[in-house]
């Protein structure tokens, strides 16, 4: 018997063509193929759009449009006969304020019909007309750079609206050197450019960029695009298009789709909530939506007009004159360069849109913990540094006890690693803001080597000789995602009190520290069991191995009482430190200070 998504998959052509069987409908609902109406209605001022469908044979074409609500509406129905008909629908967009997409269903009458492509077209000028530069920051991943760029050596009409590729390269295993690099470099010719620089994160690799591409007339953008990504290069092109049309400047970014599991949708829109500066995506419970098991048609909550606060940089579209006005992004090294960029955008009024339509694959988070490891120390300073920047709350909310409480949970799981180099961000921050570009290229090298002083952040690997703790694995009966049995409201309290004074009073049993007591999974492993044990035995979270965490109690009391003490003393200098940071800001993301960096560590 042969195998159906075979079948189905022969009926694939190419990209622009596909055979449609002999009494079989297909429909182009789809998340890359419908035109998402909503977000060109809300943002744009186009009014008309015109769908051209091209067939040969004979088949009925129809066209639905949604609702916010993913309520399905038939606004056409078409039959065509012969070879390579160009059929066209004129669409206007006045319906769909809260939401909506358009898209169109191919069916073929006794004998097999072609479809041999479609496009969504407007007669209405764009706002602007100019081209986007590319900017790929890349550390140490020259396999994905090379594919990328193939991708777009491949792509002529995305090529169309690229002025330059530059490719920021802050590693030591270079692209260049790859081997199928001179192939693709002939290509591209002088559309790329390699520009070597040291390690500065990602922001400073996505500043450079942004230099790079203000000194070309020709680029109305940069298009920012991480390295360990696959691209759709139609998406670079539509998002350079949408840019063009928006009525006021505007920020163009891509959705997220995991590489390693491409049905699956990661992130979409994504906020700041103010009260605690915290990021999140919209309906961040219903993350990632896997398309395997529900398509666009099938999910209405994809049918919903998103507004999103910020973008991820894994693919991102910024105006020039956006980066003219407010400058460039923060000398934040990772972690939250992408969302305080956007947030001092949007206070300026200039809006991002989270784009449905315009995506990548990119690797996910699943099998990471970077809250644990060196980046601990980017997530703490730069969330607390863009508070100072853009909350509207007064001492940031309750930002300040958010932190003292991630502080706290870290402790009770004998993380001691994370919460030194949380500390080390708080006095950082309280030091001022001229801190952030002297330490940009040696904080992370600095962050790693602290490491060494705690045995927690060693991962035992497999050797064949099971590493044991003395009473077992502990499993738990697995809950629905996004549902936990930890302590909520007195009981949480009542656990928090009672684990803090036992962790300072009661030092751990000789024989929890020769053996670990207790192994958890890494999924199992959360604040509220681990904390109960002397020591205990964690799957590492990308499953590489095991790392064992012991409780040591002079170490818990010093940095007990530090977090006391560093985070009261944020909470009393935050008026001065919110005014002293905002003052620096300007000369902070100038490109001037940018370019001034850049030759200093060249």
């Amino acid at each position: 018997m042969r195998d159906t998504n075979v079948a189905q998959l022969s009926n694939v052509l190419d990209r622009h063509r596909a055979r449609i069987v002999a009494g079989r409908r297909v429909s182009f609902g789809t998340y890359f193929n419908a035109f998402p109406a909503a977000y060109w209605q809300h943002w744009t001022a186009v009014r008309e759009v015109r769908l051209s469908v091209r067939t040969s044979g004979d088949a009925t074409i129809l066209v639905y449009r949604s609702t916010g609500g993913g309520t399905r509406q038939r606004i056409e129905t078409r039959e065509v006969r012969g070879e390579g008909v160009d059929s066209t629908f004129d669409l206007v967009l006045d319906q769909y304020s809260d939401g909506g997409w358009i898209w169109f269903d191919v069916a073929a009458d006794r004998t097999d019909a072609m479809f041999e492509g479609a496009q969504w077209t407007t007669e209405q000028e764009p706002v602007r007309a100019g081209n986007a530069s590319i900017g790929i920051t890349t550390f140490n991943k020259p396999d994905y750079c090379v594919t990328t760029l193939q991708a777009l050596a491949d792509s002529p009409d995305v090529l169309d609206v690229v002025d330059r590729v530059f490719l920021i390269d802050q590693g030591t295993a270079l692209v260049s050197d790859e081997t199928e690099f001179p192939e693709v470099a002939a290509r591209l010719g002088e559309t790329l450019q390699v520009v070597r620089q040291p390690n500065l994160g990602g922001s400073g690799g996505f500043a450079r960029a942004m230099v790079e591409t203000l000194q070309r007339p020709e680029s109305d953008f940069v298009q920012l695009l991480d390295d360990d990504v696959r691209i759709e290069p139609e998406s670079i092109r539509r998002s350079v298009v949408f840019g063009r049309y928006a009525s006021v400047p505007t920020i163009v970014g891509a959705h997220m789709f995991d590489l390693l599991d491409r049905p699956k949708l990661h992130a979409w829109a994504e906020v700041v909530d103010d009260e605690p500066f915290m990021w999140r995506a919209l309906f961040q419970e219903r993350l990632p939506h896997d398309f395997s098991v529900a398509n666009l048609r099938q999910t209405p909550m994809l049918h919903m007009r998103l507004d999103a606060d910020y973008n991820g940089w894994w693919m991102c579209l910024i105006p020039t004159s956006i980066l003219r006005e407010i400058g460039l992004s923060l000398p934040a090294f990772i972690k939250w360069d992408d969302a305080e960029f956007c947030v001092r955008a949007r206070d300026a009024g200039y809006p991002t849109v989270s784009m449905p339509g315009v995506a990548l694959w990119h690797v996910s988070w699943v099998g990471k913990d970077d809250s644990i490891d060196w980046q601990a120390y980017f997530h703490a300073r730069n969330r607390i540094v863009a508070a100072l920047l853009h909350s509207r709350s007064p001492r940031g909310g309750t930002l300040i006890r958010h932190s003292r409480r991630v502080d706290l949970k870290h402790l009770m799981m004998m993380q001691y690693y994370p919460v030194e180099l949380r500390h080390r961000a708080l006095r950082d921050i309280l030091s001022g803001p001229a801190h952030m570009r002297e330490t940009l290229d040696r904080a992370m090298p600095e962050a790693r080597l602290i490491a060494q002083k705690h045995p927690e952040t060693r991962i035992h690997k497999d050797s064949g000789v099971p590493l044991r703790s003395r009473r077992g694995r502990q499993v738990f009966r697995r809950l629905k995602k996004n549902e936990f049995d930890s302590p909520t409201g007195l009981a949480l309290r009542t656990f928090t009190i009672r684990t803090l004074i036992s962790h300072w009073v009661h030092a751990p049993r000789p024989e929890n520290l020769e053996q670990p007591e207790v192994e958890f999974g890494k999924g199992d492993a959360h604040w509220w069991r681990v904390p109960l044990y002397d020591s205990a035995l964690v799957s590492a979270a990308d499953g590489s191995g095991k790392n064992v965490y012991t409780r040591d109690r002079a170490q818990f009391r010093r940095m007990l009482l530090d977090t006391v003490r560093l985070h009261r003393r944020l909470q009393r200098e935050w008026p001065r430190l919110s005014k002293q940071y905002r003052q620096a800001l300007p000369d902070m993301v100038s490109e001037a200070q940018w370019r001034a960096t850049f030759e200093e560590r060249a």
